[in-house]
């Protein structure tokens, strides 16, 4: 396997132990992950690439990237300090998968608008059942990050396709929060009782921010 890194590459060809092998061979694929997600994340800031084709990519890696650091999380805590050790200079890779969570388009509220097709009245729909769906999920004790972060996803690209939400909605920006805090954490991670609590309460404010807004418009 030829990582690009020369450090990576003498460490996969001196081992013999199939255990050993296959842990530096999840490095490489992290090592690769990040350097694919900064030629991304630079090509995306200098317009080399729009934000109909950014999105999907950066959501692939960002995926790619949480089941891969489940895996080697306990051998490799510290992303940056990985970075660190390996020269990499990644620093919008290290900013969008670490800290973030979620691509750029989605933090900055700056997503392509959607589809002629869809109407007002659909993405206003969707948005509602996203609400529901999270909030009930909650109350059935569905509070693993890898059951609730898909639900808050769904939820904030929905509301981001209803035209009609100010983009500073605090709403808006409290779910893209709870989104970044359970992205740094194992997926089998559940929340505890406080916590629910927390997010429960920050989406039924959300919700009731959303309608007001709905019903001003």
């Amino acid at each position: 396997m030829n990582t690009g890194s020369p450090n990576l590459d003498a460490l996969l060809l001196k081992l013999t132990n199939k255990k050993e092998r296959e842990i530096l061979e999840q490095y490489a694929d992290l090592y690769a992950i990040l350097k694919a997600t900064e030629k991304l994340e630079r090509a995306y800031v200098r317009d080399a690439i729009g934000a109909k084709e950014y999105e999907p990519a950066c959501e692939k890696l960002i995926g790619q990237f949480r089941t891969l650091w489940d895996t080697v999380r306990s051998s490799v805590p510290d992303v940056e300090q990985f970075m660190a050790t390996y020269n990499m200079q990644c620093p919008m890779a290290a900013k969008r998968l670490i800290h973030s969570g979620m691509p750029a388009t989605i933090e900055h509220n700056v997503r392509p608008r959607p589809d002629q097709t869809t109407s007002s009245a659909v993405a206003v729909a969707e948005t509602v059942q996203h609400f529901i769906t999270a909030m009930d999920s909650l109350k059935l004790n569905m509070v693993a990050v890898d059951q609730i972060y898909p639900l808050l996803s769904d939820l904030v690209q929905a509301m981001m396709k209803v035209t009609t939400l100010p983009p500073d909605m605090a709403g808006k920006q409290a779910v893209r929060g709870w989104m970044s805090k359970l992205h740094g954490m194992p997926a089998s991670y559940e929340l505890k009782e406080d916590e629910v609590r927390q997010l429960l309460f920050d989406l039924e404010s959300a919700y009731n921010e959303t309608m007001r807004a709905l019903q001003s418009a």
